[in-house]
């Protein structure tokens, strides 16, 4: 064993045996690990908050008054997700239930007292090996995540600079307010708060159109006004395609064939000639 290896990760030994944690030490620290002593839960938990090099864990199960698998839980609560760790619980005469409990509970491997050495060291390899997997494949998933997002700010950008580009080329020119770029809003909210068009729009004395509800009065208004789907949808806040079944539906609610009939009929010439007649 290279007793001069790089050790990256330190290693929390858990016993509440002096000799245990004296032989234990020895040996690790003579194979270039790092070692870290405890013989109980609360002491171990601090230990392990102090000490964020500690990645490899040795607990034995039955740890006096505490409980291996009880410690081993504390410590990955403490842990929570940014930060992982291995552990290995040593056992004494336990039962087969309480390894499968501890196995259960994340312990990667065990080992039966008097442990062999180099049967530890090499269970601790290979622990450490895959700590360092699983660190670097946490850090790819987080340069992919970042990548991304990333990815998704730009293709935001480019919708919105299409957006602008779409509206202007329609005749919208540049949107009131020094040009600022409305965000597309979800329909609820949008019908929940109609826009000052809505608001100051004139009387149509059409009994059709005033059975209509405010967003398809709305709609139709526009279109009166001989504004395109995509006008309108960028008026009101909506998706164009939310424009085209609002203008399917006040034809049909209104028995026109087309938007020209529509125009005409909600018109203000047809309005007063309405209220004439």
């Amino acid at each position: 064993m290279d007793k001069t290896a790089n050790r990256r990760f330190s290693v929390l030994v858990i016993d509440d045996e002096p000799q245990v944690t004296s032989e234990l030490s020895e040996l690790l620290e003579n194979s270039g690990y790092h070692c870290v002593v405890s013989d109980s839960k609360d002491s171990a938990l601090q230990k392990f908050r102090d000490d964020p090099s500690i990645g490899l864990v040795i607990c034995d199960l039955g740890l006096g008054r505490d409980n291996g698998i009880r410690v081993v839980e504390a410590l990955k609560e403490a842990a929570g997700t940014a930060r992982f760790f291995e552990t290995i619980i040593l056992t004494g005469q336990q039962g087969s239930q309480e390894v499968i409990e501890a196995m259960r509970v994340g312990v990667a491997d065990y080992y039966q007292k008097p442990v062999a050495p180099m049967d530890l060291l090499k269970g601790l390899e290979r622990l450490e090996a895959r700590l360092h997997e699983r660190i670097r494949s946490q850090l790819s998933l987080s340069h992919v995540n970042q990548r991304l997002e990333y990815l998704a700010e730009s293709l935001n950008s480019i919708s919105r600079d299409i957006h602008k580009i779409k509206y202007e080329v329609h005749g919208g020119g540049q949107p009131a307010g020094g040009g600022a770029l409305k965000q597309e809003q979800t329909e609820p909210a949008a019908s929940a708060a109609p826009n000052n068009a809505e608001q100051i729009a004139p009387v149509v004395n059409n009994p059709l159109f005033n059975k209509l509800s405010p967003r398809q009065q709305a709609v139709a208004r526009l279109v009166s006004k001989g504004l395109t789907n995509y006008q309108i949808a960028y008026d009101l806040g909506i998706t164009e395609n939310t424009v085209k079944l609002y203008v399917s539906q006040v034809l049909r609610l209104m028995h026109m064939h087309n938007r020209t009939q529509l125009a005409l009929a909600i018109s203000p010439s047809a309005s007063q000639s309405s209220a004439v007649h």
